[in-house]
């Protein structure tokens, strides 16, 4: 049974960010990764609102939200982690559960970290926290003068399919290019583009983060891909030693478990939550 969603929009530093709420009950905070949306959740907001006040949001920059020049808005993990906290207050959340994925996980941590009177529990899949290669492709766009341009130009829908299809998914996972379309279509603006690419710029340098992990006091749940190319699953069972208090499950997926696995997914972090 599919739960009621309202749509609505909240402003966060002079900022407006769609929201998706679904289900009642204790808060659950959901944040997307790089190049995606809320609609990463799509499959498993529903069972999540079974159990819980679901919260889905779109970053600043990304999906449905406002996407302010980088000359207005300081792109990176700490303002993202700064947006969500306001987005807790406006909406007056009180204590809030969150679960990040990818570059979501490093918000999340960083929210945890900062504002630990706001969050109850964590959870992070395949989470930007650690230092990680790049591929040629992935350098492409960090070229001095010509990099900006191929970001911004140049990246067309066959390759940012070909991004997902190769970085993100396990071998053989059954793309739904739908999807995938969507993420495009709502990333293919000037304005999107932009944002973008000061995002990935900021996303360089994660010793911030690293440095913020032993002030998480949330217990928190790492769930990790077995076949995550872009972010090793060493890089899991790394974080969940260095959290305070983490425990680390790993599924058999891509980067993005949630997408990949959605039922066994809900069930876990159902689980832990209600732990």
């Amino acid at each position: 049974m599919s739960s009621a969603r309202i749509v609505r929009d909240v402003n966060a530093r002079k900022v407006r960010m769609r929201v998706i709420e679904a289900g009642a009950g204790r808060p659950l905070l959901l944040i997307h990764g790089f190049l995606v949306s809320h609609l990463e959740y799509d499959r498993i907001i529903d069972p999540l609102a079974e159990h819980f006040r679901v919260i889905a949001l779109d970053l600043p920059g990304f999906g449905e939200s406002e996407k302010p020049p980088p000359t207005r808005y300081p792109y990176g993990i700490e303002a993202f982690a700064e947006a969500v906290a306001d987005v807790i207050a406006a909406m007056e959340l009180g204590r809030v559960s969150v679960l990040g994925h990818s570059m979501g996980g490093a918000v999340a941590l960083t929210l945890a970290a900062e504002h630990p009177e706001l969050v109850e529990k964590l959870v992070v899949a395949d989470a930007l926290v650690y230092p990680f290669p790049l591929d040629f492709k992935a350098r492409l766009p960090l070229l001095p003068v010509v990099g900006p341009f191929i970001f911004k130009q140049l990246y067309g829908r066959s390759m940012f399919r070909a991004y997902f299809r190769e970085n993100v998914y396990k071998p053989g996972f059954a793309l739904a290019l739908d999807r995938i379309d969507a993420y495009y279509d709502r990333f293919n603006t000037p304005a999107a583009r932009e944002s973008a690419y000061a995002v990935l710029r900021s996303m360089l340098d994660t010793r911030p983060v690293v440095a913020r992990i032993p002030r998480v006091s949330a217990p928190t749940l790492v769930i990790w891909g077995r076949d995550d190319k872009m972010f090793r699953p060493a890089l899991g069972q790394r974080l969940a030693r260095e959290l305070p208090s983490a425990r680390l499950e790993l599924f058999d997926t891509g980067h993005a478990p949630n997408e990949e696995q959605p039922e066994q997914f809900a069930a876990t972090v159902t689980e832990f939550l209600q732990g």
